[in-house]
């Protein structure tokens, strides 16, 4: 059964949810007044999703930007499980994919091809389970199937403990000494709970408002 789903491509829907959430923690109030609300976000769920999942860890945004740019350029401006099998590994490569994101990204496309990873299956899970699901695939971990859980199917409740940028703004919204573990941050986090997802785009949006070039 499906959990309860904020559709973040609702700006409308964002920020009721935020208030929400401020209702329960009213310091959060304080940091929307400060930054200002998050914009929606929202993805297909498909392949391409996943590919840029991928592509994105471990490096920049302008990295990945680029790297996104060089592939769609090379499948001739549409990016398809397809047309990644047919291309060679060293024009993956010169897209700026490392040798293990080539194996990545060549593995998450054989499974769509065989229908071993369904996204319509995908849909009616709850987060838990689309997390076991997806980390079946070579190169996705518990936060890239967290971050495609938001944003590609909507899901309300989420705070991917594992992201460096919200360990460092929780620490920073509680004036923490330390950047909290995971664990911690999960605890500090529950009382945002079911509006996590929420507050965890505006917990970037802290994040990069407060932090100097």
């Amino acid at each position: 059964m499906s959990e309860p789903k904020i559709r973040v491509v609702d700006y409308s829907k964002l920020k009721r949810a935020l208030e929400s959430a401020a209702l329960m923690d009213p310091k959060l109030a304080t940091v929307i007044e400060l930054v200002g609300h998050p914009r929606p976000r929202k993805r297909p769920a498909e392949f391409v999703t996943l590919l840029q999942v991928i592509v994105s860890q471990q490096v920049s945004t302008q990295a990945a930007s680029a790297i996104n740019d060089r592939l769609l350029k090379l499948c001739g401006g549409k990016v398809t499980c397809r047309k990644i099998l047919n291309r060679s590994d060293d024009q993956l490569r010169e897209c700026g994919l490392s040798w293990n994101k080539v194996g990545y990204v060549r593995g998450l496309a054989e499974m769509i091809r065989t229908k071993e990873l369904n996204f319509e299956l995908l849909k009616s899970m709850d987060t838990d389970s689309v997390v076991a699901y997806l980390v079946r695939v070579r190169g996705l971990g518990r936060w890239s199937a967290e971050i495609f859980a938001m944003f590609a199917l909507g899901h309300r409740d989420i705070f991917p403990v594992d992201d460096l940028a919200l360990q460092v703004a929780v620490q920073r919204y509680h004036g923490l000494r330390q950047k909290p573990s995971p664990k911690e941050t999960a605890r500090l986090a529950q009382k945002w709970s079911p509006e996590r997802s929420a507050v965890a785009l505006l917990m970037w949006k802290y994040y990069g408002a407060t932090t100097l070039d």
